[in-house]
């Protein structure tokens, strides 16, 4: 998905409700293992309480891109 200003987003809905921080958890959880990674290197950096999200993934970059490729059915990415 490609927002206003051109720049690439990947859309991800969970079920948690948006409250103390069950949300976040949800996404955190649900990334780490699409990435096959552990949850501890998974963080938010911004959007704490926002529904547009920066997050940081530690990890081989390559690797990572190629999974979301596969996720996403993407091979531009």
């Amino acid at each position: 998905m490609v927002d206003a200003n051109g720049q690439e987003q990947l859309k991800v809905s969970v079920t948690a409700v948006p409250e103390n921080g069950k949300a976040n958890q949800a996404l955190i959880k649900l990334l780490a293992k699409a990435a096959k990674c552990p949850k501890s290197s998974v963080r938010i950096v911004s959007g704490q309480t926002d529904r547009t999200k920066t997050l940081l993934i530690e990890g081989n970059p390559e690797e990572l891109m190629a999974k979301i490729s596969q996720l996403t059915g993407r091979t531009d990415i």
